[in-house]
């Protein structure tokens, strides 16, 4: 029987001192938070997105092609199903959405319940779980890593696990410094870099407040008149700030890239009308209703309280009718509804992430156990990895998928 030190109480520190518990190992869980689970916690806004439905292959699919290669054994170990059916022994019973996303039923405290199950799974399995303990460093030489530092105390074992997370909301506990200690092992790793965060614009509308955009897709390019960069379908809610919603999460990390380069323009493109089909609409509407309002025409196409603004923005008075539109005032109206221009994008930030892109390269873990390559007895799994899915529970499976693998010691 070994001694195993688990560094990290979220989802795959979890599964991981669970696994290597059930394996008959005396394992000891860290957590610097005062309780197990934080981020968990919230999680798909309180209510915890576990996972996402769907066969291991349609899962890696999410994934860059690096990261699913690097994905497949753990998934097919541990996967969607395994993790539904350990919590439904537990009590939790969970359903899915449309979007193929997984959660718990919805009811009061459904985060704290998967949370709660989890750790009764640990704890029933035998593991010693220490909350405020803030591991700082670790200690020892290559190949072997002999003990790791909580404070003045030293603590020595025969493994140890790394599952403490990455960089984004330190509120959480998840500060990143775990990279720091593995550059000191000269381990190879990527600096933290925002992913699946809400994006702040250089022109913040905060009167826009709440109001979201949907059936379209947000585009960015390399400037007004660049290239097309990345393209996203889904929603975008507008922020004091920015933009958040689907769309915005998922472009923000080629976002952040553009901008760091130099280059970075938004616009939110409508899916059901293309700029030629919505002016010809105009002209007949202005044919056949030619007292129209210019602004009771843009609010059939966009929320109401974007009306008045945007036609301020374009120059386009309020009480201006179609019959007396001209071209140039047609061509903005047409192009606000088709394709709202954003404009250029502020640094994202990391902290807001849902992850954190960077992280140990996979290339020097080996995805069957979850080892740090050329050392004995050091695993690291979950958000510490250099993995970053899309949002509807991915990273969360790979954080489960990847805890399991490194437990099976």
């Amino acid at each position: 029987m070994a001694k195993v030190v688990v560094v990290g109480g979220g989802a795959a520190g979890l599964v991981a001192a669970w696994r290597a518990a059930s394996r008959g190992h005396a394992v000891l869980l860290l957590e610097a938070n005062g309780r197990l689970g934080v981020k968990l916690r919230i999680s798909g806004g309180g209510k915890c997105n576990i996972t996402h439905d769907g066969p291991p292959k349609a899962l890696m699919a999410a994934f860059s092609k690096e990261q699913a290669r690097f994905l497949r054994p753990s998934l097919h170990a541990f996967d969607n199903r395994a993790v539904l059916d350990l919590l439904r022994r537990e009590g939790v019973e969970t359903y899915v959405r449309d979007n193929g996303r997984v959660f718990p039923l919805d009811r009061p405290g459904s985060a704290g319940a998967v949370v709660s199950a989890f750790e009764t799974l640990v704890r029933r399995a035998g593991v010693e779980v220490r909350t405020g303990a803030r591991v700082t460093g670790l200690e020892g030489e290559f190949p072997r890593l002999s003990a790791l530092r909580v404070g003045e105390e030293r603590l020595a074992a025969d493994a140890f696990i790394l599952a403490t997370g990455g960089a984004s909301y330190p509120e959480t506990g998840t500060r990143g410094e775990a990279l720091g200690w593995l550059k000191g092992l000269k381990a190879p790793v990527r600096p933290w870099f925002p992913a699946l965060a809400p994006i702040p614009l250089a022109r913040p509308r905060g009167t826009w407040e709440g109001v979201a955009l949907r059936e379209g897709e947000l585009r960015l390019s390399a400037g007004p008149e660049g290239r097309r960069l990345a393209v996203f379908a889904g929603d975008i809610l507008f922020t004091k700030v920015g933009i958040s919603g689907p769309a915005a999460l998922e472009l923000s990390q080629a976002t952040e890239r553009a901008r760091r380069e130099g280059a970075a323009w938004l616009v939110y493109a409508s899916s059901l009308a293309a700029p030629e089909r919505v002016d010809a609409a105009l002209i007949e509407e202005a044919r056949a209703n030619p007292r129209l309002l210019a602004a009771t025409w843009l609010q059939r196409h966009l929320p109401e309280r974007l009306v008045d603004p945007l036609l301020q923005e374009a120059a386009v008075d309020r009480g201006l009718m179609l019959k007396d539109l001209s071209r140039a005032a047609r061509r903005e109206l047409v192009g606000l509804v088709t394709a709202l221009p954003l404009g250029g994008p502020q640094p994202v930030p990391l902290a807001r992430g849902e992850v954190a892109a960077g992280g140990v390269e996979l290339a020097a873990v080996d995805p069957h156990n979850m080892a740090l390559r050329g050392w004995e007895n050091l695993r690291v799994c979950g958000e510490l990895l250099d993995l970053d899915g899309p949002v509807g529970g991915y990273n969360l499976q790979a954080a489960f998928s990847t805890g399991f693998a490194a437990g099976t010691l």
